[in-house]
């Protein structure tokens, strides 16, 4: 779903107008933080595990920048510094981002045997390796 430049204007028009009453405001500033709040800990939570951890961490805070402007200078911090990241990994050589991506492969591994052998007790090296032994 693509937001039009209308349905912005309308939500920022509802926003405003709860703002209009200090009960507004007040109701406004506990949801928002609540449900930001709420979302940066399942974030952080999942940070560890397979999956979009960092991703809903970011969604969270930007939740929190509707009513925070602590979030929202967070929020520019994280574009700032992911955008830089991207950038500089574009103008790198093939075998560097090669580089890069082996090692964010070998990360992302070592991860999710870890949090597979911490949940489960399941070691998924050992069992690769009976499976090829088997075959």
């Amino acid at each position: 779903m693509v937001l039009k430049p209308d349905d912005r204007a309308s939500g920022v028009r509802v926003l405003d107008r709860i703002r209009s009453t200090p009960t507004g405001r007040l109701a406004l500033k506990i949801g928002i933080g609540t449900l930001g709040g709420l979302v940066v800990i399942v974030g952080i939570i999942l940070i560890p595990f397979p999956g979009p951890g960092w991703a809903i961490v970011i969604l969270g805070l930007a939740i929190l920048a509707v009513e925070f402007h602590w979030a929202r200078g967070a929020l520019a911090f994280t574009k700032r510094h992911v955008q830089s990241w991207t950038h500089w990994i574009a103008r790198q050589s093939l075998p560097v981002r090669a580089v890069v991506g082996l090692v964010g492969l070998i990360f992302i591994s070592a991860v999710v045997w870890l949090s597979v052998r911490m949940s489960f007790g399941i070691d998924l090296f050992q069992v690769a390796l009976d499976w090829l032994h088997r075959g």
